[in-house]
């Protein structure tokens, strides 16, 4: 298997994208941590005899970062993999946003992704020489947020576009930080994908080359590509998984 015995902790996990992750990582093999603020249950189920820790929690809080990371090792002793995958997305406009839902996105997207990757790295995967982080971010980060429906408050929000950029810069500092440790550090950057961040969001997709939404196991795939071996020489990536749309 692909990640026989290796280690992965994903945030996330309970649904979408972090759910699809854990599972196909699971299937290869890998020893999974769920991180998430609800109950995995649903993700647990799809385990089979995979082995796996389930860790509830807000990732928007040190001690609880810090406590997750440490579990891991208590049960495991080594931490391969990471997926930054957790995150929320405010559809408010520039004249609606709030200081409340700014801060909630930032912190969640943007802060979590610097706490986890710290804690990780900080001793464990410098020590073993060797480590796989990859960032979910988003084509939003990119562009300036998907425009879907074409409905007010559709478009993801200048929160979630700032922090999904601010993602990206981070994935790239990193990289050039950790490189010397054996660690690659890149991200995946998902256009629209079927998951409950877009539930109920309207998106014309007749423009992409793919005309279709994506899933989470499309997302999935391209984070299994960065965790394993054979992406040894690719760090500071950006891959966009997004059907297209970016092409222009």
């Amino acid at each position: 298997m692909k990640f026989s015995k290796e280690v992965a902790i994903i945030t996330g996990a309970a649904s979408g994208i972090g759910q699809a992750v854990a599972i196909q990582l699971a299937n290869e093999g890998a020893n999974v941590v769920l991180v998430d603020l609800n109950s995995c249950e649903k993700t647990i189920a799809q385990l089979g005899n995979s082995v796996y820790l389930e860790c509830l929690g807000d990732i928007r809080d040190q001690d609880f970062v810090q406590a997750t990371v440490a579990r891991t090792i208590e049960k495991f002793g080594e931490i391969h993999i990471l997926v930054n995958n957790a995150g929320t997305c405010s559809r408010l406009d520039l004249e609606d946003m709030t200081v409340e839902m700014w801060d909630r996105d930032l912190d969640t997207n943007l802060k979590a992704t610097f706490l986890f990757s710290q804690a990780c790295v900080y001793p464990h995967m410098r020590d073993a020489n060797y480590g796989r982080i990859i960032n979910i971010s988003s084509i939003s980060g990119i562009n300036g947020g998907v425009v879907s429906g074409g409905v007010k408050n559709g478009r993801s929000g200048p929160a979630y576009s700032a922090s999904k950029g601010g993602v990206i810069a981070l994935t790239k500092w990193i990289a050039k930080e950790v490189g010397k440790y054996g660690i690659t550090c890149n991200s995946v950057a998902p256009g629209a994908v079927a998951t409950g961040i877009t539930a109920g969001v309207p998106y014309d997709t007749s423009d992409q080359v793919i005309d279709r939404m994506g899933t989470p196991d499309d997302i999935a795939e391209a984070v299994l590509y960065f965790a394993s071996k054979t992406a040894s020489y690719s760090t500071s990536q950006v891959l966009k998984v997004d059907g297209g749309y970016s092409i222009g």
